[in-house]
Parts: structure tokens; C-alpha cells; sequence
């Protein structure tokens, strides 16, 4: 019987351009789903955009279009850089479908059933920019371009004082709640930094939160409350719950929600004390990425260093940009990325490591008359470190370190790499069984390698499974130590992975 797996990447404001992050959440979120697909779990993956909000409105009003028409025209760049990065998601969610409109007012009644939502007047700081409200303890002092004392968020964005009637959401009623639920279940943050984090700010007292806003009308009306339109981050979270089929939907609850660590108080404070107080089951895990920065640097259009990944995927190649996104940067860590170091990462890695094996093995079947040679007795000499880079690999998947994995995998390359130079089967021409059979154990052990890269490089892990023979239901983790059968006739071996040059 099939595992079902839910899970989701967040769901991005569509008030500017997809940029190098939304590519990154994208693209690892997208590699763990393949991978369960890959185990054999029945998968649901979600992403979309969240439509909704004083931002959008702005943006909106300063376009002279209406917010509708403003989100269906910027909602499809997110769309088409998933599509264009490979990225297998079930649905694609926009907070503006009806479907999700119903689930948020029922979401909000039961909220408001359990006697958790009370009318008041919202007095205090907040950012436009973050969508979010902050104490005053939290404000960063600083000053603005002419040296006038301002505040801003944590995030560094400005904030505006706010006073408004708003309805509120008893938060304060849940802390303890929320460290039980920490103290029992300690993988539900994830890394343990975040964790840390989020207990340390639950222990230190929660506020109640104003959940609806009165000065602009572009949001999901509270049901029974004319004039109020719920707080953004009510209708962004729920997205989730919608996905899944709605309240008691086939697939909720989400086992894991893949976001930056700029967004986990939301999704590890409010969102669950939300759905405690709705009395909905609670995800499993929520795992926050760090940020991906510019050579170092956060990107910023002032500093003129945001990259469209979009252009970055067209020039290197997608699995390319893939790999190195999750080969070099930890997850969970804040990661650097510049046009040199993907050279150089892939250069190393695809070209010298796993294409070269690959390539020189297979012209020499090819020259051998192109048949899958057969291994020689049961030597099978590559057997201990198949197994022990496979475990590994494995094993941090599924504690979510990607990069990890992928070390497992590269160390798997190097040791094969090792074997086939000194069995040196060029020299072999006058001993075919034992040449045949070094061959056989070097693409048998290039066809795990395949394998195992499925989710990082699906596109070029493709074509090396082809030119090594491997049959469509072969090619899931089930499959791993089966082997493809000698004499099978192997299509003319081809370069997967071309050294990157620079033109000069």
C-alpha cells in the first residue's frame, strides 16, 4: 500500500518578478517530491501564488489596473519558471480560487465558533512590505536618506503606525499549547536553529493578533463582518488546506512545508494555533531554508545584483543551475551562488565526475560492438561502497540534507572512478571476459548513480538511463540493485554533461 506524502513549497507574492530564491524553494522542494515519488509514496505537491493583500493592492492601484487583473497577469511568470525548472507540482494554487475563498471563511467561522476571534481597534507598527505586525521591541532604529530617525522590521523593511478596527485572534491563549506541542513533537521546526528560535519567541509571551484589515477591500471578506477583509497571512496559510481537498481533505494533514526562515513564525506560531483552535490536525513538519545571496551578498536592485533565474536556467542549462543550487548550498543554511562557482561546481561534478564515467565506459561497449557485457563470476567488486554511498544517500534524504545526499553520491562517482582506472580495461583487449566484466561492473554501478540523481537532474539522468539501457519501470529506487541484462543492445553513447567554457 502507497505512503500518501503532502507537501507543499510556500506560495509566493506575485508583486514583482519570480527571483533567485523563489527558483531555489522551487527546485528543492521539487526534488524531495520526486524522490518520495521515487520510493514509492503517492505524492501531492503544491505550490502557487498568494494574491491578496495591501501590497497587491498598491502595486495594483500604482499599475491603474484592477488587483484581479493585476495578479492574472502576474501570476504567470511564477507558473512558467516552475515549468521552465522542471518542477512536478500537483497544483498550482492562486489564493484568488473560489475553492480557496469558501475554505477560509469556513476556516474562520470555526475560529470564530471556538470563541477565538473578538472584535477591537488595532494600534501599532506595520510593514506593507512583510504583510506582517511587530512590537515595538522588535523595531530596528535607523536612519533615512536625509538622517531622519526611522524604524524598521526586523527584515529591514519600513513600517507605518496603523490604527484601525480589526478583529483579533486570542493568541495569547496558545503558547502553551504550542510548547507542548514542541516539547512532543521537536521535528516539527526544522533545522534546529529555527527551532530554537520559535520556542525562545513563544516562551518570551504572545500578543493577540489582529487578523482583518478595514483600509482596503483587496482580501477575502470575514464572513458576518461587512467592511473587514481578512488579515493576508490567514488567507496565504490556508492555502495549504486547500490544496489538501479542504477541511478533512484527502490529504491533509501536509507532511511537510518546505519556506524560508524569513516566514517561520507564521508557519510554526499563528498557522498552528490557528488550526488548533479550528480543530484541524496539524502538519508534520515545517522545514526552513536559509536565503540564497548574490556573491555573498543579499540581493538587492539597488546594489544591481538580481538575477533572473529564468535567464540563468537558459544559459546554463536547468539541471545545471539544479544541481548546483543543491550540491553547494546546505539546506537549511543561507548559500552564495555566482556564474563561476556553477562552472565550476558542474565542470567538477557532471562533466569530469559523472559524465566522464559514464562516456568512457560506454564508447567502449560501443567499440566492443555495443552490448551490455556481462559480468564474469560473482566478484562484483564495487559492492561494499555501492551499498555504503547508497545507505548514506538514503539516510539524509530523509533527514531533508540534500546536499549531504548528494556528497553520498559524489563519493559514490570518485570510488567507481577509482575502480575503473585501475582495472584499466583499455589494457584488457586480450582478456574479454575479464574486460566484459569490468565494463559490466562499471555501468552497472554508473546506472545506480543515475538513479539516485533522479531528483536533482531528472532531465539528464533521463538520457544516461537511456544510453544505459534501462527500462522505464526500472528506473525507481525498488530498482536499484536490479541489473540490466548482458546482450542488451545499447544505443550510441552521447555526452550528457559537456564541459562548460566560457566563451572568451
Amino acid at each position: 500500500m502507497q505512503k500518501r506524502f503532502y507537501i507543499t513549497t510556500a506560495i509566493a507574492y506575485p508583486n514583482g518578478k519570480p527571483h533567485m530564491g523563489h527558483a531555489y524553494e522551487a527546485i528543492a522542494t521539487d526534488a524531495i517530491a520526486r524522490y518520495r515519488r521515487l520510493q514509492g509514496d503517492n505524492v501531492f505537491f503544491l505550490t502557487g501564488t498568494d494574491e491578496h493583500g495591501l501590497k497587491i493592492a498598491q502595486a495594483a492601484r500604482a499599475a491603474n489596473i484592477e488587483p484581479r487583473a493585476y495578479v492574472d497577469a502576474t501570476s504567470q511568470p511564477f507558473m512558467a519558471l516552475d515549468r521552465q525548472l522542471g518542477i512536478s507540482f500537483d497544483r498550482f494554487i492562486r489564493t484568488t480560487d473560489e475553492d480557496h475563498k469558501a475554505l477560509c471563511q469556513q476556516l474562520w467561522q470555526r475560529m470564530a465558533d471556538k470563541g477565538d476571534l473578538y472584535l477591537g481597534r488595532y494600534e501599532g507598527w506595520y510593514s506593507v512590505r512583510d504583510e506582517a505586525y511587530y512590537d515595538e521591541t522588535e523595531l530596528i532604529a535607523a536612519e533615512d536618506a536625509e538622517g531622519n530617525a526611522i524604524k524598521l522590521s526586523p527584515q529591514g523593511t519600513p513600517v507605518e503606525w496603523t490604527i484601525e478596527e480589526s478583529w483579533f485572534f486570542k493568541l495569547s491563549a496558545y503558547a502553551k499549547p504550542l510548547l507542548d506541542l514542541y516539547a512532543a513533537h521537536p521535528e516539527f521546526i526544522q533545522p534546529q536553529s529555527r527551532f530554537n528560535e520559535m520556542r525562545s519567541f513563544v516562551e518570551g509571551g504572545l500578543s493577540d493578533l489582529s487578523m482583518s484589515r478595514t483600509s482596503f477591500d483587496w482580501g477575502i471578506p470575514v464572513p458576518g463582518s461587512p467592511g473587514h477583509v481578512m488579515y493576508v497571512w490567514v488567507d496565504a496559510l490556508a492555502n495549504y488546506l486547500t490544496g489538501a481537498g479542504g477541511i478533512g481533505g484527502e490529504w491533509w494533514p501536509a507532511d511537510l512545508h518546505i519556506i524560508g526562515k524569513d516566514v517561520v513564525r507564521f508557519h510554526t506560531i499563528y498557522w498552528p494555533a490557528f488550526l488548533m483552535s479550528a480543530d484541524v490536525p496539524l502538519p508534520k513538519t515545517v522545514f526552513g531554508h536559509g536565503f540564497l545571496l548574490n556573491r555573498g551578498e543579499k540581493m538587492s536592485k539597488s546594489l544591481g545584483n538580481v538575477v533572473d533565474p529564468g535567464d540563468m536556467a537558459a544559459r546554463f542549462g536547468v539541471d545545471r543551475l539544479r544541481w548546483f543550487l543543491l550540491r553547494d548550498v546546505a539546506f537549511g543554511d543561507d548559500g552564495s551562488y555566482s556564474d563561476a562557482a556553477i562552472i565550476e561546481r558542474c565542470n567538477a561534478d557532471l562533466a569530469n565526475g559523472i559524465g566522464n564515467l559514464a562516456q568512457r565506459a560506454l564508447s567502449m561497449v560501443a567499440k566492443d560492438g555495443g552490448a551490455m557485457p556481462a559480468f564474469a563470476g560473482a566478484s562484483r567488486a564495487l559492492a561494499e561502497p555501492l551499498a555504503r554511498h547508497a545507505t548514506t544517500f538514503f539516510e539524509q534524504m530523509d533527514k531533508l540534507a540534500l546536499h549531504r545526499a548528494l556528497e553520498a553520491v559524489m563519493a559514490l562517482v570518485s570510488d567507481v572512478n577509482g575502480y575503473f582506472a585501475e582495472a584499466a580495461p583499455w589494457g584488457l583487449k586480450s582478456d574479454p571476459v575479464r574486460r566484459a566484466d569490468v565494463l559490466a561492473t562499471t555501468l552497472d554501478a554508473t546506472r545506480r548513480i543515475a538513479l539516485l540523481v533522479q531528483p536533482f537532474i531528472p532531465e539528464s539522468a533521463a538520457a544516461m538511463l537511456d544510453q544505459l539501457g534501462v527500462t522505464a519501470e526500472d528506473r525507481n529506487f525498488n530498482s536499484l540493485d536490479s541489473e540490466v541484462q548482458a546482450g542488451t543492445q545499447l544505443p550510441a553513447p552521447q555526452g550528457v554533461f559537456p564541459r562548460w567554457v566560457e566563451a572568451a
